[in-house]
């Protein structure tokens, strides 16, 4: 292992290029972004906890994907503020390996738990009659637990490629975190590249796998929807859906920014910026969306949060 630590600690640049007076006002944001994200999160899980009539698989994986989303951010954006506040943002070698591992592991489960919540909406609109069945309590603990699983093994298997190169120096990683690309570009050695195409081919295809599972999903979802009779019909089969289609719409679309950018020369201004997009905004959003584009769950929120602020009236 010794003569992989040639470099010892990298330096973080990340914000480091923007004009000092800005850097207050990016703080200030992004805490306020940050503890939102938290709470938000945190509502969703202690409202399907109280709430007995949100003890349905989909509210289970609601659950599963708001921790994903707090551990998540977690890894990333403390680390962030704490930088913002230093002149001299260093993290160690393997500070920097376990960051990597594990927003890499948050990063996938999430994924991976969108594309559970997708096949469980085409059950619940395609096959009716069989989802008590199909989505048995232990059939979704399996499901949540696999996707954890999933995430685990693709944290380990990009960390353990990237750290098993060679770092020579020199150790300015020109982000904010420890992301693969920036990495990669202080890395030595003859495999360097295939390395990272090898690491880049893994998670674009794990990324488009998700992507096109919901894809397929929804098709048939949208074709069930269009064989109901009635308006009113087709406008609640889909309003169950509208939520999660929004956050996927929101999560890959950002997630494209980040992985299927052009290799065209940018400023390391608007890389940082377009990485905010993906690992301060996506978690800020996912709780406002399912908190305001499912009305059961807003509702639910509403009679939990009320009846313990007057508990008289309830």
């Amino acid at each position: 292992l010794q003569r992989y630590l040639s470099v010892s600690e990298f330096i973080l640049v990340g914000f480091s290029t923007f004009p000092p007076h800005v850097l207050p006002v990016f703080f200030l944001l992004f805490l306020l972004m940050y503890l939102f994200t938290l709470l938000g999160n945190l509502l969703i899980m202690v409202t399907v906890r109280s709430e007995r009539s949100l003890h349905t698989p989909m509210y289970l994986f609601l659950c599963a994907l708001s921790i994903s989303e707090i551990f998540y951010t977690l890894t990333v954006t403390p680390r962030l503020l704490a930088d913002l506040l230093s002149s001299h943002c260093t993290i160690a070698f393997a500070a920097c390996a376990s960051q990597m591992f594990f927003s890499f592991t948050f990063g996938f489960t999430h994924s991976f738990l969108l594309t559970v919540m997708g096949y469980d909406r085409y059950v619940a609109i395609c096959h009716p009659l069989r989802y008590n069945v199909l989505m048995s309590p232990r059939g979704c603990a399996c499901l949540v637990a696999w996707s954890w699983v999933g995430g685990s093994i693709m944290g380990m298997v990009v960390t353990t490629a990237i750290f098993h190169l060679t770092f020579c120096g020199p150790n300015e990683i020109h982000h904010f975190f420890c992301h693969v690309p920036p990495l990669v570009k202080l890395a030595c050695g003859t495999d360097v590249q295939i390395v990272a195409q090898g690491v880049g081919l893994v998670c674009i295809t794990a990324l488009l796998g998700c992507f096109l599972l919901i894809l397929l999903s929804y098709a048939f979802i949208v074709a069930a929807i269009l064989k109901i009779p009635s308006a009113e019909g087709r406008h609640k089969a889909f309003s169950t859906c509208a939520s999660h289609l929004t956050v996927v719409v929101v999560h890959y679309g950002f997630a494209s920014v980040i992985y299927l950018k052009p290799k065209a020369p940018q400023s390391l201004e608007g890389d940082t910026l377009m990485a905010i997009t993906y690992t301060v905004l996506t978690p800020f959003l996912s709780p406002i969306i399912f908190s305001l584009r499912n009305k059961e769950l807003k509702t639910a929120m509403k009679k939990t949060f009320l009846s313990r602020l007057y508990p008289q009236s309830s």
